[in-house]
């Protein structure tokens, strides 16, 4: 792990509305999001959503502004990291699939992907869940890591 803190400080929060940053974690990995072509989220789903962690890395490292993540206009948030061609969300869950899709909100689809990862500019955006995680045997486990071995990321 590199040590990166979700979290702002204080004197960081101060800086938000200027697309600036105290941590330089930030601003590479910015910079990194900035040149690449597919994108791969991979983290467990808590109370239906990513966890907080997750989205204080959102928060934290896409910074609004010319050059960085994107901008707000007058029509809403105008994505700059239109360069992520792909995106895959790789999730676990205790809750079945189907449970969250249909019952829960669908919270990974609707809000993270179809609306955070798109406005910031991302393209075909894949999800991808196990879901039962916390009951599921090893065999069911080892199937599920074989097939996104023969997934084709890209």
């Amino acid at each position: 792990m590199d040590g990166f803190n979700p979290v702002y400080s204080k004197s960081e929060l101060a800086l938000y509305h200027q697309g600036k940053t105290l941590d330089p974690l930030v601003e590479r990995y910015l910079k990194a999001l900035q040149t690449a072509d597919t994108v791969i989220f991979i983290t467990p789903i808590w109370w239906n959503s990513i966890p907080g962690m997750l989205k204080g890395f959102i928060d934290k490292v896409m910074k609004e502004g010319p050059g960085r993540s994107h901008v707000v206009t007058r029509t809403g948030v105008k994505g700059l990291l239109s360069n992520v061609k792909h995106c895959y969300v790789l999730t676990t869950s205790t809750s079945p699939t189907w449970y969250l899709r249909f019952f829960c909100g669908n919270a990974i689809q609707k809000i993270f992907i179809n609306k955070t990862l798109h406005q910031l500019g991302f393209h075909r955006c894949k999800w991808l869940n196990f879901g039962g995680i916390s009951s599921s045997s090893e065999l069911k486990r080892k199937r599920y890591l074989t097939k996104l071995k023969e997934y084709s990321f890209n």
